[in-house]
Formats: structure tokens, C-alpha cells, sequence
């Protein structure tokens, strides 16, 4: 049994197929899906592909690489989100330098990533945020915003001290398809030291597939894949692996 902690199912790749995309996961053994929004609209197909499909739930917010300025009116309608049952996050949130260069943007993403924290407190909802060559503000933000935040950083890139500043935190670590590239560099080294009840296990599809995968659509089935990496890694058993990154997840977004 696997679940898969983010997914992006809506992604247009998907299209006239997720029904079968779902169905081959089922089959691989992953029990639960767990889809992130990116925006608002993305968010709202997220919650309707919970009303879809059984084994989906949702995460509701605004990535960094689509901030704007929030309204009033979107934090009402991630408050509204927030009381269906299925919709057990508010992510993907977070900061991306990668793509963005320009101050006064940063700063918005910054502003839209405190404001989005802030609603998760509020609706006691965990957050699930990415984080791209933004390590130095996301901490700060974090131990400064993010007090009574629970919450996973998604696809963890950071480093050792990071990760162990996250763990205090009491933080769970996603790691998905870039554990099995073989430029994986200080990943799976330190992969080795994460205790086993904070680790959940990804695929970001329909983006970054895993090895034997590499360059095909990512898909949620391919979760087995990270999964079976990381187990060998650790020197565990696959199936005890995928138990306790399990039950993390069911922990966490309480699935």
C-alpha cells in the first residue's frame, strides 16, 4: 500500500485518460492521491476530482509561480474549500527563485506565502510547500510564520541543516522522482538519516518520472518506483517502507 502525497492529476496532460490513470495506480497499490492546486481555478479541479474519484483527495492554494495578489474573496473561498472533508491541505504554496529573478515579485510571493500559512492555522489544515533556491527565506518564514503550521516540504532539495531545522519543526520530507536520477548528488546520502516517520514519497506528476521512467509522462503509479529506490537506500524492506510512509501520510493530512 502507497500513496501518493502530490499529485497534479487536472495538468491538461491528462486529459480523456485519468480514469485510467487512477485505475493503474489502484492497480500498482497506491490506495490514495493526494492533488495539489496551484491556483485557484486548479484548486477547484482538484476538490471536483475528489467528488470523481474514490482514492483523490485535494489540496487547495497558490503556487509562487502563479502569485498575484490575494483578495478577500479567495481567502473565503479557500475557507469554503476547507470544510469538504476531501480537501485535507492548502498547498502548493511556497517561494520559487529558480524561475523568478525580480525582487518586487519575490517579495509578492513571499506576502502571498505568509498569507496562505496564516489561513492554514486558521482552518487547522497541514500545507504543502515548495520550495525551489529559495532555502535561506523559506526557513525564516517559516520559524517566523509558520508557528502551529504543520506541513511537508514537497520534493525536499535543501540541505542537511535545512533538514534538520524542518525535523525540529516537526515537518514531514517529501522526496519523489529526482532520488532515482543518477545526479541525485547528497539526496540519497541523506535520505539514509531521515527518521522513517517523516518521510512521505511523491511523484509531482505529471512531471519529474523516476527511473525506469525517466522522460515518460509521470503518472501516480509511478510512486512505486520512488518508494522501491528509497527502501533500497535505507536498507529496508519495500513493504515496511511503503507502510510507514503510509501511515505518515494518513498522520498528516488525517486520510
Amino acid at each position: 500500500m502507497l500513496v501518493d502525497t502530490h499529485a497534479h492529476l487536472n495538468d491538461a496532460k491528462f486529459d480523456g485518460e485519468r480514469d485510467i490513470v487512477v485505475a493503474r495506480a489502484m492497480e500498482q497499490g497506491v490506495t490514495c492521491i493526494i492533488n495539489m492546486g496551484d491556483t485557484m481555478e486548479s484548486s477547484e479541479a482538484s476538490v471536483q476530482l475528489t467528488e470523481a474519484f474514490v482514492a483523490v483527495y485535494a489540496g487547495v492554494g497558490i503556487h509562487p509561480e502563479e502569485a498575484r495578489p490575494m483578495t478577500d474573496a479567495d481567502d473565503q473561498q479557500l475557507a469554503e474549500w476547507a470544510e469538504i472533508p476531501k480537501v485535507v491541505a492548502i498547498g502548493e504554496i511556497g517561494l520559487d527563485y529558480y524561475w523568478e529573478k525580480d525582487r518586487a515579485k519575490r517579495e509578492l510571493q513571499k506576502r502571498i506565502f505568509i498569507r496562505q500559512l496564516d489561513i492554514a492555522r486558521q482552518l487547522h489544515l497541514p500545507v504543502c510547500v515548495h520550495d525551489r533556491d529559495a532555502h535561506g527565506d523559506m526557513l525564516s518564514i517559516l520559524q517566523r510564520e509558520g508557528r502551529g503550521v504543520r506541513g511537508v516540504m514537497h520534493c525536499f532539495s535543501g540541505s542537511w541543516e535545512m533538514a534538520q531545522e524542518l525535523l525540529q519543526m516537526g515537518w514531514y520530507l517529501g522526496i519523489d522522482g529526482p532520488l532515482t536520477f543518477k545526479n541525485a548528488a547528497k539526496l540519497p546520502q541523506m535520505l539514509q538519516r531521515f527518521p522513517l516517520e517523516r518521510i512521505l514519497v511523491e511523484t509531482d506528476s505529471p512531471y519529474m518520472a523516476p527511473v525506469p521512467m525517466r522522460g515518460q509522462r509521470n503518472e501516480p503509479a509511478f510512486v512505486y518506483y520512488v518508494a522501491r529506490r528509497a527502501a533500497e537506500i535505507r536498507g529496508e524492506s519495500f513493504e515496511d517502507f511503503a507502510a510507514a510512509t503510509t501511515e505518515n501520510a494518513k498522520h498528516l493530512y488525517g486520510i
